[in-house]
């Protein structure tokens, strides 16, 4: 696995110190983004996607995500809302900072001067995991009110591939018109919806296949969906 730095009582993480202003200030690890940022796409670029997670209910879903990913070649780019890093301590036995180890680059919600908020610095799209209604209607919306919706809209702007995995039932009337909205504006719209064809034994199962599924989408193999009748190995 790849070392992705340390963190210090919650202030540092993977080479960003928080400060005061709720900002992410570059430290060592973001040298060489903020290089490709002015100088356009390096021939060799890693596989890069971005990551959000926000406060709704399924924060395991991200985590998942995130370790998944961990064990792949892909240089990963991490927000993590307010809500979202409560939701990780009220629904798992994670803690933000854990999860937050597990990225190359971590940035604070409010820090609009990420690399991430520019079209600019190359990736190869964006998932939100779990995704809040408030969030799909801001990205839906065109609304950048913090990092997570303006690397969507980046994500949409440039053409990228852009995945939600939106997370309420039942829906309203509201969140329908929103996630038709985003759909057609060219983002994949997924709810977390379990696959009974792999019999999944236990809730870690049935996460997993989701995940793995998110995972189809960007072309990553991470051997967590037994496919259609793909008989049990």
């Amino acid at each position: 696995m790849r070392d992705r730095g340390a963190e210090t009582n919650g202030l540092v993480e993977n080479g960003f110190e928080r400060d005061m202003a709720g900002t992410s200030v570059e430290k060592g690890l973001g040298s060489s983004l903020r290089q490709e940022v002015a100088g356009g796409q390096r021939e060799d670029r890693p596989r890069r996607i971005v990551i959000g997670m926000t406060g709704a209910s399924g924060a395991i879903y991200g985590v998942r995500l995130m370790e998944a990913l961990h064990d792949l070649p892909v240089e990963t780019h991490l927000v993590m809302s307010k809500w979202a890093e409560y939701t990780i301590t009220l629904e798992t036995s994670y803690r933000a900072g854990t999860v937050g180890k597990l990225a190359d680059h971590v940035y604070m919600e409010g820090d609009q001067s990420a690399p991430i908020a520019s079209g600019s610095l190359v990736t190869d799209g964006m998932v939100v995991a779990p995704c809040s209604m408030k969030s799909l209607a801001a990205i839906a919306n065109g609304l950048s009110e913090n990092l997570i919706h303006r690397a969507a809209d980046v994500a949409l702007k440039e053409r990228r591939k852009l995945l939600l995995l939106v997370r309420e039932s039942p829906f309203s009337i509201i969140h329908l018109e929103n996630m038709l909205r985003i759909a057609r504006a060219g983002a994949v719209v997924m709810p977390p919806v379990p696959a009974m064809y792999a019999r999944p034994k236990t809730i870690d199962e049935m996460v997993d296949h989701t995940v793995g599924r998110m995972l189809d989408h960007f072309g990553l193999e991470g051997g967590l969906v037994r496919r259609w009748a793909q008989k049990p190995g």
